[in-house]
């Protein structure tokens, strides 16, 4: 009997979670570590998340999308989805699908990423 490959959501996906950006600074999960984006690609730490302040982002990596849903956000309603961390399962934030008011269409394909579910790794060398 052959063994099955596929993953389901709640597997453990640790060992899918690539490991990139070298000699960058990054933010990476709090909880398990995984990079989740370069710092390069913060356009804002003004945002509000669920549980206090948030980062929206151009891009992010090692994150799997929840369920696509309209959401009533402190700026109107959005099309978002939730977003966790591949390697620990947790909630890192949402990625914006839709923004219905013309003024927030900004925000469409960005993430918006939890700053207390963030650890912000520099990758300073010391000089010998």
């Amino acid at each position: 009997m052959a063994s099955s490959q596929t993953t389901s959501p709640t597997s453990d996906t640790k060992s899918k979670v690539i490991t990139t950006f070298l000699d960058h600074p990054t933010f990476s999960c709090a909880q398990c570590a995984a990079v989740i984006a370069l710092q390069d690609e913060l356009i804002s730490k003004a945002f509000s998340g669920r549980d206090g302040r948030g980062y929206l982002m151009h891009s992010a990596v090692n994150l799997k999308m929840g369920k696509r849903e309209d959401r009533p956000l402190l700026t109107g309603v959005h099309t978002v989805a939730d977003v966790y961390c591949m390697g620990c399962n947790d909630r890192m934030g949402w990625y914006y699908h839709k923004a219905s008011d013309q003024s927030q269409k900004y925000k469409e394909g960005k993430y918006l990423l939890e700053q207390e579910k963030l650890v912000k790794e520099n990758s300073w060398k010391l000089a010998d």
